[in-house]
């Protein structure tokens, strides 16, 4: 009687004019169809661009940095020191100050930070992001390299000069002023991000000179950890055995509330989505509520000739399976396909409507990464709740009186 319960399952999701589903079976469907898609490009796109903009940011500014309340002296044995440490990548010399660029168009606030170039290759992205020129061009005396955003602002290109004044006071006999000096440009990089506007990056030697400090010292230690949602931690372990008297300060600290706002707007749009396969639930539902309610004879015949509550509710439940496993499957087939052609179709809109649609957005495409994990549990969510929606009309059809439905046939 399984088998039968299977069949006449599927026979009653079919037209009565022959096709091979009814209308309501194929709203159904789509709707799920369409549920599990949205859900999965929304979530792939989400999860590119909290990556993209992971790689971006957290790709340039340091996981962490150890500082001390002045210049760190003999900071090169330190940072064999720190190297050793297993849980650290990388370490160098970082210098950062704030300053005033000043060309003859304009002027700007900006963040200096003075890098070891011969390591910069391995503590950020910067190098593979040079628009024109080339990291190791700072190994010139007085040079700069900027972001492509602040040298448009600016007005000023490779091999132009700008003045840099620092908040740091020099003293002399003739007095106390402000450190300021020319730098040439001999570079400039593009992330895309904000950051374009603001860093600029020098030599750590040519930083040690705006900050008054000798050559054999610096202002902060940069570190690379293996972990980098756990580089507090880590920094953390890393001075208590090193020195209890550094401190340290973490990416949490200055960009730790952007990557929080992403994650939580990515689960309240993921949340909001998960109603259309609710809605979509419903249509599982009221395709089975009809079915039943168009079969009551039959049902009233297979319950007179013997037919058990559980053989019964199978023939409907199997409805609510069949109608879940090919939407989502579909579902799933346009979801990867949308995805991996989200570009495309991007592209195909953009030339339609004559404009450039992500001109406001810190890259020009749309980064996408699927979460095999992410998509599973979507599925598995959305087949228990079609189940389940399918299960309540199921489990009142058995409820139903032969006596009462064959007496009016």
């Amino acid at each position: 009687m399984s088998t039968i319960s299977l069949k006449l399952g599927y026979k009653y999701l079919r037209s009565n004019k022959g096709g091979m589903f009814s209308f309501t079976t194929i709203l159904a469907i789509v709707g799920l169809m369409i549920g599990i898609s949205s859900l999965i490009v929304v979530t792939s796109v989400m999860n590119g661009f909290e990556k993209e903009l992971e790689n971006r940011i957290l790709g340039v500014i340091p996981h962490s940095v150890i500082y001390s309340d002045g210049p760190i002296k003999d900071y090169e044995n330190l940072i064999k020191d720190i190297k050793e440490e297993p849980n650290i990548i990388d370490a160098s010399p970082y210098i950062s100050l704030q300053g005033l660029v000043t060309s003859q168009f304009n002027s700007k606030g900006i963040n200096i930070i003075g890098i070891d170039i011969d390591n910069e290759k391995n503590m950020s992205i910067i190098p593979d992001y040079m628009l024109v020129g080339d990291i190791k061009n700072l190994e010139s005396n007085n040079s700069i390299i900027i972001g492509s955003l602040l040298a448009a602002n600016l007005g000023v290109y490779v091999g132009d000069k700008i003045n840099i004044t620092t908040s740091d006071i020099k003293t002399s006999i003739i007095g106390s002023y402000p450190t300021s000096v020319n730098l040439k440009i001999v570079g400039i990089y593009e992330l895309k991000t904000e950051i374009d506007q603001v860093m600029t990056i020098v030599a750590h030697s040519t930083a040690q000179k705006l900050k008054n400090i000798n050559t054999d010292e610096t202002i902060s230690i940069r570190l690379k950890t293996n972990d980098l949602f756990n580089a507090d931690v880590i920094s953390n372990n890393v001075i208590k055995k090193i020195n209890n008297e550094l401190d340290f300060s973490s990416w949490k600290s200055t960009h730790g509330t952007l990557f929080e706002a992403i994650k939580f707007e990515k689960l309240l749009i993921s949340l909001m989505l998960f109603l259309i396969v609710a809605v979509a639930s419903i249509l599982v539902l009221s395709t089975v509520i009809m079915t039943v309610k168009s079969k009551e004879r039959e049902i009233g015949i297979l319950l007179t000739l013997g037919a058990s509550s559980k053989q019964i509710t199978l023939i409907f439940f199997t409805q609510g399976i069949i109608v879940s496993l090919i939407g989502i499957i579909f579902g799933i087939l346009l979801g990867f396909l949308l995805t991996l052609n989200l570009n495309n179709i991007i592209s195909i809109l953009e030339s339609f409507l004559q404009r450039n649609l992500l001109e406001a957005y810190f890259i020009n495409y749309f980064p996408y990464y699927i979460n095999y994990t992410q998509i599973f549990i979507i599925c598995t969510a959305s087949f228990v709740i079609s189940l389940l929606s399918s299960l309540i009309p199921s489990m009142k059809a058995v409820k139903l009186n032969p006596v009462e439905i064959l007496r009016h046939e």
